[in-house]
């Protein structure tokens, strides 16, 4: 008996562990190059990933914050505790 496989929902990880992880890694190319004397551009830039990462990681906090309610959307059998 042939049959067709359902097919798998996408995932949909937590988002903020990502972010702050390329933030760290700015943080961590920021130090690195300024102790090192490494080229202005490289700082600028390791500093730029920073700045940036700051609001990156405050957009996933929310769309983390939202994953219960768009899940609860679309899976009736989910349920919203607290």
């Amino acid at each position: 008996m042939v049959g067709t496989k359902p097919r798998p929902e996408p995932l949909d990880p937590p988002m903020v562990p990502f972010a702050l992880a390329g933030a760290a890694a700015f943080a961590v190319a920021l130090l690195v190059t300024w102790l090192a004397g490494a080229p202005d551009h490289w700082v600028e830039i390791s500093l730029a990933g920073l700045i940036w990462g700051i609001p990156g990681t405050l957009t996933m906090v929310i769309h983390d914050r939202n994953r219960k309610r768009r899940r609860a959307l679309t899976h009736g059998e989910f349920k919203i505790t607290g």
